[in-house]
């Protein structure tokens, strides 16, 4: 790949239209799609996006070869596909895509959350997708951004490195030699199931945000919310919800990283504690709790994050009756079912699968899909 690959972002909120820019700036041409033509009207006016930074960091204005609500006219040059939505319309885009694919094309997920790559080849695959495409997610999306206009947005931080995998893990080489113009920060990620179940927004987001419930719903959400809302009761469910998910992944031969290790990783935060190490982690001081409990905290990272690995953890042996707790809450919270509407096996389509006919889909592909 060079300079001229041509990619299409799809999605047009803060992380969407700060990759478009960037990828504009950096001299690629970019597609940026979003179905509701309303959202991207003055991008299109425009022709464009002003990206603001940080200090040393991309900046200027972006300018797109394609401003779009038509998906087959967004596909239709797009060598690389960046989906940066919400994992809970991960399927949608799924559908949308399917008949306008075509073979040799890259589709990255940013990020995946937990199953997300999974749960894409599956939809497309029941949606007589032909396409010899390759289905990548990455862990986390690579910037800290929002939108500051209809046709402006800020990136806070790029991250240093993000694991990433294709589906199957054989694909990976490819993809990162893909990107590895444009953004040689991502790194192999072994696996789908890796990127998925080191996904620490689901140990730290849902849990975090329904502990804090009623200060959230009476201040509407005033307070520090990793400062304030991790006290050492609130830490110590966390470290509970950690060592259920890290034993999911063992349950599967996949050594996971633990919060405290991504902490010092991520942040180079240390404790003896999660609580301690959340609080030494001074990136967290200033964050504002969500404003109110209808936030993706709950209705994204609980049906994209907590369902799967709990799912998993069920068909594999694995107890995890506080993560069922956690999302029994959300589901009473907001009167509705998230185990219904979350990435259960079926949807990710390896329900009947071993352990072992698991790790070979991932790591190699399966020649029966239908």
């Amino acid at each position: 790949m060079n300079k001229k690959t041509h990619y299409t972002v799809i999605g047009a909120g803060h992380g969407g239209k700060a990759m478009a820019a960037h990828l504009a700036l950096m001299g690629f041409p970019v597609t940026l799609y979003n179905r509701t033509p309303e959202n991207v009207a003055a991008i299109k006016m425009r022709g464009g996006i002003e990206l603001k930074s940080y200090e040393g960091g991309p900046h200027g204005f972006g300018p797109l070869a394609l401003v779009t609500s038509d998906m087959g006219e967004a596909l239709e040059r797009a060598e690389v596909i960046m989906v940066v939505v919400p994992a809970t319309a991960h399927a949608d885009i799924a559908k949308a895509v399917a008949p306008h694919l075509r073979d040799g094309q890259i589709i990255l997920l940013n990020p995946g959350r937990t199953g997300g790559a999974l749960e894409f080849v599956h939809v497309l695959n029941g949606n007589d997708c032909q396409a010899d495409v390759t289905i990548a997610e990455a862990e986390t999306l690579v910037y800290a951004s929002r939108s500051e206009g209809p046709a402006q947005a800020r990136i806070f931080r790029i991250k240093d490195a993000v694991p990433l995998a294709a589906l199957p893990a054989t694909r990976t080489p490819r993809v990162l030699e893909a990107l590895s113009t444009a953004f040689p920060l991502f790194i192999d990620g072994t696996s789908v199931l890796h990127t998925s179940l080191n996904n620490m927004g689901a140990i730290f987001h849902p849990a975090l945000t329904i502990l804090n419930a009623g200060r959230i719903e009476s201040t509407g959400g005033e307070f520090q919310f990793y400062i304030d809302g991790a006290t050492p009761s609130v830490a110590r469910i966390l470290e509970a919800l950690d060592r259920e998910r890290v034993t999911v992944a063992a349950a599967l031969g996949i050594r996971a990283r633990t919060g405290i290790e991504w902490l010092r990783m991520a942040y180079d935060a240390n404790g003896a504690t999660l609580h301690e190490a959340i609080h030494n982690q001074p990136g967290y001081r200033g964050i504002k709790a969500p404003p109110t409990l209808n936030h993706r905290y709950i209705t994204e990272d609980v049906p994209m994050s907590l369902v799967p690995i709990a799912a998993l953890g069920q068909r594999y042996g694995v107890r995890v009756r506080g993560m069922d707790s956690i999302i029994r809450q959300a589901c009473i919270i907001h009167q509705t079912d998230y185990w219904r509407r979350g990435r259960t096996l079926d949807k990710l389509g390896i329900e009947q699968l071993s352990v072992g006919e698991v790790m070979r889909h991932v790591m190699e592909g399966r020649s029966n899909e239908q």
